[in-house]
């Protein structure tokens, strides 16, 4: 039996549950929920055989239902046994439990769509010579399974939406929620703030920043050894630094993501040779992609004083060990997200939640005005 009248159902996979249960609460408070036996999540398993083979089972009905699938594939501390031992979640078994719930669905639901911060496999987003277009591929399978819009966030290349013809593609800036939070919480010197990309790939992010904050920008350069190959790449040789002089001031170090970590570091310490003060490391998702050993090169670097703050999302998962570290800051994002799901359910435009622009720049109009009296 229902007890709220609405289309509307979540199902968050494993891989999200906290975040989904953030979703679900903002749902609850933004309709006038009251009701506390009424949850908007479907509750569903994903029971695997001893040969590590799976299924999904949603154990409640989802017929004429607005299904919205929320995942973070990032999520390696999710597990199951196979053969006796214990195995980590893959992207790959993220991915493919996901179509599991799909599949499950039946075609019961109205409509189906995926929330999936971090889109799986979007850094083989193009193919070179005999590569696999794994981005490509998984868009087209979620098409041909039925479902009617994906949602992402700072995707590594947002024209993978070409590979769609009958399905949404909306691609979630996380900008202003991080630069709201930064403003909230540091006390920034706007007069002598500098943003830099760490590469040419970062640039128009950069650029992006540097036109809402009204400061200026520099860029780094990857100098690379193309003589070798390292763990799947060419190793990087230097970074080479085309801009301002960041002397005596603050950088915006600002990258889609960080995945050793390595890199990012490199370029903080070459900023802090070039006489930069504060340097804060922003990213959408902090993946610490070489587990402890990532984590201990930034706080070796922290403890070097060789950057000051690291902010990024909450959209992509990070043990908590590493949420309390003093360096470490997480930005909510449940809520924008939540609103954005409101909005699509009622049949509204999320253009307005998708660029956000007006309210920060107000924000930081607001901020300078609080310096200069």
């Amino acid at each position: 039996m229902e007890l709220v009248s609405s289309n509307l159902r979540l199902i968050v996979m494993d891989n999200f549950l906290d975040f989904g249960n953030k979703v679900d609460q903002h749902l609850k408070l933004m309709r006038d929920v009251n009701d506390n036996r009424f949850s908007f999540i479907v509750p569903q398993t994903l029971p695997r055989f001893a040969s590590g083979e799976a299924k999904a089972v949603i154990l409640e009905s989802i017929r004429a239902k607005d299904v919205y699938i929320l995942s973070d594939v990032t999520n390696y501390s999710c597990t199951y046994t196979m053969h006796g031992f214990t195995n980590h979640k893959s992207p790959d078994d993220h991915y493919q439990d996901i179509k599991r719930i799909i599949s499950a669905m039946n075609g019961a639901a109205e409509s189906i769509k995926v929330i999936m911060p971090f889109l799986y496999e979007s850094r083989q987003h193009k193919r070179k010579a005999r590569e696999s277009q794994d981005c490509s591929l998984m868009l087209h399978e979620l098409e041909f399974l039925g479902v009617k819009g994906i949602l992402t966030c700072d995707a590594h290349d947002p024209g993978v939406r070409n590979a769609l013809h009958n399905c949404s593609f909306d691609n979630i800036y996380l900008t202003h929620s991080i630069l709201e939070q930064i403003i909230e919480k540091e006390n920034l010197d706007f007069e002598n703030l500098i943003v830099v990309a760490p590469d040419t790939g970062a640039s128009d992010r950069a650029e992006y920043y540097a036109n809402i904050l009204g400061s200026n920008i520099g860029q780094f350069t990857k100098r690379r050894d193309y003589t070798r190959v390292v763990d799947g790449k060419n190793p990087i040789i230097a970074h080479e630094y085309i801009g301002t002089d960041v002397k005596n001031k603050s950088a915006f170090v600002v990258d889609d993501m960080i995945s050793s970590g390595q890199s990012m570091l490199e370029v903080a310490e070459r900023l802090k040779a070039l006489g930069a003060d504060k340097i804060y490391l922003i990213v959408s998702f902090a993946l610490f992609s070489d587990g402890e050993k990532s984590v201990e090169l930034f706080q070796r670097a922290y403890d070097k004083n060789i950057f000051d703050e690291l902010y990024t999302t909450n959209l992509s998962y990070v043990p908590n060990e590493i949420k309390n570290l003093e360096w470490f800051n997480e930005v909510d994002c449940s809520e924008h997200i939540t609103k954005i799901i409101d909005a699509l359910n009622n049949h509204h435009s999320i253009s307005y939640l998708l660029n956000g622009k007006e309210k920060i720049l107000k924000k930081v109009d607001t901020a300078k005005q609080k310096k200069i009296f």
